[in-house]
């Protein structure tokens, strides 16, 4: 499959969106129901329903609302822990919208077109209006407006995973909240449903069930319920203290306190296979936050205050690269270098095979790098620096080259990006 990214219209700083309609399917509506649907159906503004005849073929990939690119539309949502402004940066275009002030903000987290902002003791619910959705052999790219869905009652999510269908909040304190996907997509937040059971660690939907993580027990193990909540089955290999997951295309993978359980799927039957560090890894040194570009099988990870895990999901091995003491992580995968932001405020890339360190550049103040991260898609990686109330773009296929400078009317404290 060939992603179409958005590297040289980003480096031009110019709009190049264009309305892809894929070839009209000559069919039924009820045969194209699961690739009509995509990422969930229709949002934003509404078109007129005049505008399409009832008898007209419905296109390939057609989502109610939303307009269909040849590319990637990859947004920052943004938000500032002392003034409480939210925005939503558009990096094709480099516009920001801003959204309502949120009081009191404690985190942020997105599930690939929604961002999830903790506030005031409440989950408030933000459509980025951006997302792509993955067919395998082909991927289609949207995009519509941008808008506050609602809050909803639930604690700060300490990890977010969504698909097509559900998107799980899970609290890390036993609590899991389920939202609707197409509940979200119409522009409701709605009450979202309780997961019972659903342990302290991670709740990811995957392959039309959910994978439970427990937390904290050493013979924890991850569990596999139907959408409903129901047993189906309670896999083999163990996942004591579980951690954080990533969900990639090899399947999801749960850090656990002897490595990372990867969990596939075949023929509705589900299996786990244990990665192992390899050696005895203290607690302070395992691998807790998994970060990577979405769906790749490359992950990394902070390993205690000075290095960096390198989990490669193919090869089924992990590398621990001494890095200094780092307070960021990410890296795009396949190839792309490892890229960690140094307590000091500089950026790094390191060689993924063999740990080398290949670039360094001055970027943030120390304080600047306290509350930073960074994300990465499939040519560009984007570091928030509150201090100077800028997002930084870096080509980091150029030895960290500062592609852009996004100069805000606020502090980035918080940032996600959407449209993956």
């Amino acid at each position: 499959m060939t992603l179409t990214t958005p590297a040289a219209s980003r480096a031009l700083g110019g709009i190049r969106t264009a309305t892809v309609l894929s070839c009209a399917v000559l069919v039924g509506c009820a045969l194209l129901t699961g690739c009509q649907r995509g990422d969930g159906g229709g949002s934003g503004d509404r078109p007129d329903p005049k505008a399409r005849s009832s008898d007209a073929p419905v296109p390939h990939g057609y989502v109610e609302g939303a307009e269909e690119t040849s590319e990637q539309q990859s947004r920052l949502v943004l938000a500032d822990a002392g003034t409480g402004a939210v925005g939503v940066l558009d990096l094709i275009g480099g516009e920001v919208t801003p959204l309502k002030r949120a009081e009191g903000v404690q985190g942020l987290r997105a599930d690939g077109r929604f961002a999830y902002l903790t506030a005031a003791g409440a989950t408030r619910v933000l459509d980025s209006g951006a997302w792509t959705v993955d067919h395998g052999d082909h991927v289609h790219y949207y995009r519509t407006g941008i808008r506050d869905v609602g809050a909803i009652e639930a604690t700060a999510p300490a990890h977010v995973h969504g698909d097509p269908a559900l998107t799980a909040l899970s609290s890390g304190t036993g609590a899991a909240l389920l939202l609707d996907r197409e509940e979200l997509e119409s522009g409701s937040a709605g009450r979202g449903r309780a997961l019972a059971g659903a342990g302290r660690g991670a709740v990811v939907p995957y392959r039309e069930h959910l994978l439970v993580a427990s937390a904290g027990a050493e013979r924890a193990t991850v569990r596999i319920l139907s959408r409903d909540g129901t047993d189906v089955a309670t896999l083999g290999e163990p996942c004591a203290a579980a951690g954080g997951a990533a969900v990639t295309r090899r399947g999801v993978v749960f850090g656990c306190s002897d490595g990372a359980l990867l969990v596939t799927e075949e023929k509705g039957a589900f299996s786990a296979e244990k990665i192992s560090y390899g050696t005895r890894v203290s607690a302070s040194e395992r691998a807790v936050d998994l970060r990577h570009r979405a769906g790749s099988t490359t992950l990394v990870a902070t390993s205690g205050d000075d290095a960096v895990w390198i989990l490669d999901v193919t090869d089924r091995t992990w590398t621990r690269v001494e890095t200094g003491p780092v307070v960021a992580v990410n890296t795009a995968g396949e190839g792309a270098p490892l890229l960690a932001l140094g307590e000091d405020g500089a950026l790094s890339a390191y060689d993924t095979g063999t740990g080398e360190r290949t670039a360094r550049v001055p970027l943030l103040s120390a304080k600047g790098a306290a509350s930073a991260v960074i994300e990465v898609d499939t040519s560009r990686a984007y570091v928030n620096d509150a201090a100077a109330r800028k997002v930084y773009e870096i080509d980091y296929n150029d030895r960290l080259r500062l592609a852009r400078t996004f100069p805000l009317g606020f502090a980035p404290t918080y940032m996600v990006e959407t449209g993956r």
